[in-house]
């Protein structure tokens, strides 16, 4: 139990974390299924640009990304999913967002180095004396261990990890298939908004709070992770800097688990996404190497109320 969060079985800190998701780490914390855990996270460069207030600070690759666990989930087994719910986030009070010459969809206009520091308070960001919107807090990292050896948490993968999907965000659950005994769950770099693609490399990176509970669905699971919100779920595909395959994935698996669940032959599923479900950018900061995740949402109806027949 927590004063910020009261129905918290346990508390983990962001002294406990990882830069990599991985086998051979030693939990931080373990967790029995449909229990409570308020988790402390580092904003994604470990707190040094808002300590140093220097946004043109280049940040140690090994030093990115850090993700708060690993968390160990009694009675979690490789064939699993592993549902996480995400109860509530509260960010910090400042936070941070950067640009770099050669990174990012408008790359060619930067000429150096560029930062914001933003305010967040009351529900509401604010840029600048003109400019304020209202909070909008995700997880952009939220992964589990593979079977063997370790990934980092900087890439996304059939694992997790850097999803960047803003859908991932206050009510929402994210299952996750299960690989390692136990899950090994990590996560971070929480951002207080940020807007589909992450077109310049970041979104408002912050620290804070999350609460989250922990369940998990024995037998079945998925090749990638799936989000469910209150009125649809979404898909995700991932690949290496080629956006199209990533969009390619994610249909994929869309149209998988309305033909495998929910009855549709294929044919009707690739017309019913078309028709009726969204295929969007997670994140697709281009020219910038490493992974680009694409994602499908798919509207809660009464032939598809959820991810899974279960």
């Amino acid at each position: 139990m927590t004063t910020l969060y009261p129905s918290a079985q346990h508390y983990l800190s962001r002294d406990h974390h990882a830069h990599s998701f991985g086998s051979e780490i030693t939990p931080a914390l373990r967790v029995a299924a449909g229990e409570r855990i308020h988790v402390q996270t580092w904003d994604c460069y470990k707190g040094q640009i808002l300590v140093d207030a220097d946004l043109a600070k280049v940040i140690e690759s090994s030093q990115m990304n850090p993700a708060t666990g690993p968390i160990y989930v009694e009675g979690a087994e490789p064939g699993d999913m592993l549902v996480v719910t995400i109860i509530d986030i509260q960010t910090q009070a400042r936070g941070a967002a950067r640009m770099y010459p050669g990174k990012g969809q408008l790359h060619d206009k930067v000429k150096a180095p560029y930062g914001i520091f933003f305010d967040v308070a009351d529900g509401v960001i604010t840029m600048n004396e003109n400019v304020s919107f209202p909070v909008k807090p995700m997880l952009g990292v939220i992964g589990v261990a593979p079977e063997t050896g370790s990934i980092l948490t900087m890439p996304a993968g059939k694992h997790g990890g850097n999803l960047d999907n803003n859908m991932n965000t206050i009510g929402s659950t994210i299952y996750l298939p299960v690989k390692h005994p136990g899950a090994l769950l990590g996560l971070g770099d929480m951002h207080a908004s940020m807007g589909d693609g992450e077109v310049s490399g970041t979104g408002i990176e912050i620290g804070g709070d999350v609460l989250i509970e922990v369940n998990v669905i024995k037998g079945i699971t998925t090749d990638y992770p799936v989000t469910e919100t209150a009125d649809s779920w979404i898909t995700h595909g991932v690949a290496e800097e080629d956006i199209q395959l990533a969009m390619k994935i994610a249909c994929e698996e869309a149209a998988g688990l309305l033909v495998n669940h929910w009855g549709f032959t294929y044919e009707d599923a690739f017309i019913f996404l078309s028709v009726a479900c969204d295929l969007g950018i997670a994140q697709n900061v281009h020219p910038s190497p490493g992974t680009v995740i694409a994602k499908v949402r798919v509207p809660k109806i009464s032939a598809c109320p959820k991810p899974f027949k279960i």
